[in-house]
């Protein structure tokens, strides 16, 4: 019965992928246990997790903590004069505030460069204004796939102020799933399939467990970029 049920484990076991070999997160200021070997992606099923592997990518330690501030530096005054919102206009998020930016500082220019160059095709047209999402501890994303008139195939977000685990739900078939921990300082980036054909969703702080681990859920804001519709 004993190796019965072990070998049922494994069967159910998530499968995992990791978007960087021995990656490591800065987990000293984060909470996080030291990532090395583990993966920051877990899927439903191995099948999967191979095919959306390429579409999915979590690149932790992108950004510094004074880089961070630098970002908190130029955003916080103007959050500080929006109210957290708990009603979206289409419900899919629930404590929050937002804002667009277009003009930034020298740091955080070369930071969103650095986005750009990275994540996105070569030539392809990026959304004008840069979407900032402030999440308050209480606050959480619920399941939802963004507008193909006003967003082309890539979305690529930085992670600011706490880690957080992002679900992607098949839509159409809710046994296939990804998790994905973001921590602090990281940037994530969706692609393709897992852009048009998966829900995205911030998980709420009491049910924030990545593969077993407890991810307390602070504020988080998410600073995001999106090419246009092709």
């Amino acid at each position: 019965m004993k190796l019965l049920l072990n070998v049922l484990k494994r069967i159910h076991k998530p499968a995992v992928y990791s978007s960087q070999p021995r990656c490591r997160s800065s987990s000293a200021r984060s909470g996080l246990l030291p990532l090395r070997d583990e993966a920051l992606i877990v899927g439903s099923n191995p099948e999967l997790v191979q095919r959306l592997g390429p579409q999915v990518e979590v690149r932790t330690g992108f950004i510094t903590e004074e880089e961070e501030g630098a970002f908190m530096q130029e955003l916080e005054l103007g959050l500080k004069k929006k109210r957290y919102e708990f009603d979206h206009w289409d419900g899919a998020i629930h404590g929050y505030r937002e804002t667009e930016r277009v003009m930034w500082g020298e740091r955080c220019e070369e930071v969103l460069s650095r986005v750009r160059s990275g994540a996105f095709p070569e030539g392809s047209p990026l959304l004008g204004p840069v979407h900032i999402l402030d999440l308050d501890k209480t606050g959480y994303i619920k399941p939802h796939i963004d507008s193909v008139k006003f967003c082309g195939s890539t979305i690529a977000g930085l992670s600011l102020l706490s880690d957080s685990i992002m679900r992607l739900v098949k839509e159409d078939d809710a046994e296939e799933w990804l998790d994905l921990l973001l921590p602090r300082f990281s940037l994530y980036i969706l692609r393709d399939q897992a852009r048009y054909n998966f829900t995205h969703q911030i998980l709420k702080d009491e049910e924030s467990v990545f593969n077993g681990q407890r991810v307390p859920r602070l504020r988080r804001i998410s600073v995001i970029c999106r090419n246009l519709p092709g």
